[in-house]
């Protein structure tokens, strides 16, 4: 059980946490980005737990660099990050902020939620595009600028985009 200086300091990583950018994606933050799980007072030291997008995820380790830069900065030294496989990231946890800032930024968010099986089954999805809201678009690669995104072209614009897979 936290108590109240424990509670402010949580509150305080909390905010810290807000400031911290994807780095594959700046315009949204690891909290926006639903990656961060809890954090926690255990054991005499905050734990902030993440979960990466996908098990293998390059931009992890910079993530956790970054959330460590961003808390000593600001005076937090008793702290551990600590990574969880389980429950397995989801896109179903990125805020809907977040989402209306993927668009914003070019990038198609996630359309579906988790459950979507289209990718399995080899069925085509519509993903409006994120330049000109068509949904007359067509997929060109399951594998964008990273591998949690597919690459698609819009037919009416012909802007290129990528999508935010749903997983």
């Amino acid at each position: 059980m936290v108590n109240t200086t424990q509670k402010a300091e949580i509150d305080k990583i909390y905010k810290i946490l807000e400031t911290i950018p994807d780095p594959e994606i700046p315009v949204i933050n690891v909290l926006e980005l639903g990656i961060v799980r809890d954090v926690d007072f255990a054991d005499g030291q905050y734990v902030i737990t993440i979960t990466p997008t996908y098990s293998g995820c390059p931009a992890m380790e910079m993530i956790e660099v970054n959330i460590k830069a961003g808390l000593q900065e600001n005076g937090i030294d008793n702290f551990t990050v600590k990574t969880t496989l389980t429950p397995a990231w989801t896109t179903d946890w990125i805020t809907d902020e977040a989402k209306v800032k993927l668009k914003e930024y070019g990038i198609a968010p996630p359309v579906e939620k988790t459950s979507d099986t289209s990718w399995i089954l080899n069925e085509e999805k519509t993903v409006p595009c994120p330049q000109c809201d068509s949904t007359n678009t067509k997929l060109l690669s399951q594998f964008g600028s990273t591998a949690c995104k597919a690459l698609y072209k819009c037919n009416d614009c012909l802007e290129p985009f990528d999508y935010f897979k749903c997983h």
